[in-house]
């Protein structure tokens, strides 16, 4: 499997805990406080509860760097992918438009 395959495969949550939070020797509640929000809030992020929003991006670029775009990117690959397999096992009768 490619780099990129794995990426789509991974919440952004997880990438932002082993990444950023993890590798900078931070503990979820300081991360949480650094980025103005609440440690469950920032923890349902990373437990792969709830997605990296547009504000949580633009968090995340202000207080760590980077971009916006690329979590933004990130999210929406992991969720099409999850998606694509429910459409795949369970796929909804369409027809072609010719």
């Amino acid at each position: 499997m490619k780099r990129s395959d794995t990426l789509h495969n991974t919440h952004p949550g997880e990438i932002l805990w082993e990444d950023v939070i993890k590798s900078n020797g931070l503990t979820i509640s300081e991360a949480a406080g650094m980025l103005g929000v609440t440690r469950p809030t920032l923890s349902n992020i990373i437990n792969e509860k709830s997605a990296i929003t547009p504000n949580m991006a633009l968090r995340i670029k202000t207080v760590f760097g980077g971009t916006a775009d690329i979590w933004l990117k990130l999210q929406l690959a992991y969720d099409l992918r999850k998606e694509e397999k429910k459409f795949i096992a369970n796929p909804p009768l369409l027809e072609v438009f010719v």
